[in-house]
């Protein structure tokens, strides 16, 4: 199979010659630059400094190089626009604070304070308040949260929806050309189309934003599901109308070219617990995903990408009637998460994209064969009759060992080679 037909075939939950592997296919399933940087070196490419496509998350772009290396199956079609407003384009160097040379576009524009943290702005303008904070000796950045005052009595929606405006012509020929130059690689297309991960707290503060006003404040937005329940379907109804609108436009022009739309990057989970119930999931989120996922499977071929982490067992049902058809990062260490029970239950009515590998205690910490065995064993309960597409438990982290990250790539191919 090609990796496109590998993909398919495991979405279709068909056996595929082989499990398919996607790293880097979102800003859920990349790796940390510094990572990319460690097995380019690892693999003997060449030595060159690593885009960063993913500022807030530091995450690295993976070359078609390193792709062929590490097998991958999987080609990343992501917006024009990073987290923090800027292009990624005319790209310059940048010394990490452990003095890694990166490359990064040239919005990317920071200052460092006297403790030696340092400030992103949106939008690449250092006259606006900054929207992240990388720590001294830090990997990533943080969102700044900059909520201004509001009346609680002149609460208007749109506030909250300054940052998804319709698509412009501009963008459009982007999509364009971008997908079709995935498209001629010969793996899947994965596109983050943006726009429709209702209520996704990473996006809330909105880091692209100078001086974004509305609900920004994280605490502030989860109080309001419960204090201004009206106020959120307000937000949500107009953005869902955005979003299809722009989806139809963008549908125009890329056609079926690709295969897999990521919809939501928004979490209902915590290691323990989850964030709310299945009713207010029910009530609140879920009728906007129903109309996002009911109109790309009437139009399209696209396949429907879900990421939450934590302990969202309880939610699958409901992920699976809302149209979802891949759900990731399945993070297997959280609270009823147990992998052979997900794949037992759930595993013949939506992919599993993620639960490889713990990313939390083993990837980073184990060591090269406890990484394999843990490798080894997911590979027997998800890849059965499809259904399973390779990849870590969310991104792998800055200064996860190379040697680790590797046993853990050698160990799904030995799997793929014996099966």
């Amino acid at each position: 199979m090609t990796s496109r037909e590998r993909i398919l075939a495991a979405i279709r939950h068909r056996n595929p010659d082989k499990i398919p592997i996607d790293f880097g296919g979102c800003n859920t399933t990349g790796m940390h630059v510094s990572c990319v940087a460690a097995l380019r070196d690892y693999y003997g490419l060449e030595n060159r400094p690593v885009k960063v496509h993913e500022p807030g998350q530091m995450l690295g772009w993976i070359d078609d190089d390193l792709k062929e290396a590490m097998g991958i199956d999987t080609e990343c079609v992501f917006p024009r626009g990073t987290g923090y407003g800027y292009v990624n384009e005319n790209w310059k160097l940048w010394r990490m604070p452990d003095g890694l040379e990166v490359l990064v576009g040239e919005g990317f524009q920071t200052t460092k304070d006297a403790q030696g943290n340092t400030y992103l702005y949106p939008q690449g303008d250092t006259s606006a308040p900054p929207s992240g904070k990388m720590p001294k000796d830090g990997y990533f950045f943080d969102v700044i949260v900059r909520q201004e005052a509001f009346d609680e009595n002149r609460l208007n929606p749109d506030d909250n929806l300054e940052e998804f405006q319709p698509i412009t012509e501009e963008e459009l020929a982007y999509w364009k050309s971008a997908v079709q130059e995935a498209a001629s690689k010969g793996r899947a297309v994965f596109a983050s189309f943006g726009g429709t991960s209702f209520g996704d707290i990473a996006r809330v503060p909105a880091a692209s934003l100078k001086h974004p006003k509305g609900i920004r404040d994280i605490s502030e937005w989860y109080m309001s599901i419960v204090l201004r329940p009206d106020y959120l379907h307000a937000v949500f109804s107009k953005q869902c109308d955005i979003a299809l609108a722009n989806l139809e436009r963008i549908h125009a022009v890329v056609g079926d070219a690709v295969d897999v739309a990521y919809i939501c990057g928004t979490d209902f989970g915590a290691q323990n617990s989850s964030f709310c119930s299945t009713e207010t999931f029910r009530e609140l989120y879920k009728p906007y995903y129903v109309r996002v996922n009911d109109w790309i499977h009437n139009h399209t071929q696209w396949k429907c990408f879900k990421h939450s982490c934590g302990a969202v067992e309880k939610f699958l049902e409901d992920f699976i009637d809302a149209g979802f058809d891949i759900f990731n990062p399945v993070q297997c260490s959280a609270m009823g998460m147990d992998a052979a029970a997900l794949k037992s239950n759930y595993g013949d009515r939506i992919t599993f994209w993620g639960g490889g590998v713990d990313t939390q205690r083993i990837l980073p910490f184990a060591t090269p064969a406890e990484v394999r065995e843990q490798v080894l064993r997911r590979c027997e309960i998800f890849s059965p009759n499809g259904g399973f597409v390779f990849n870590a438990v969310h991104n792998v982290q800055a200064k996860t060992p190379v040697e680790n990250i590797a046993a853990m790539i050698d160990a799904v191919h030995e799997f793929n080679e014996n099966h």
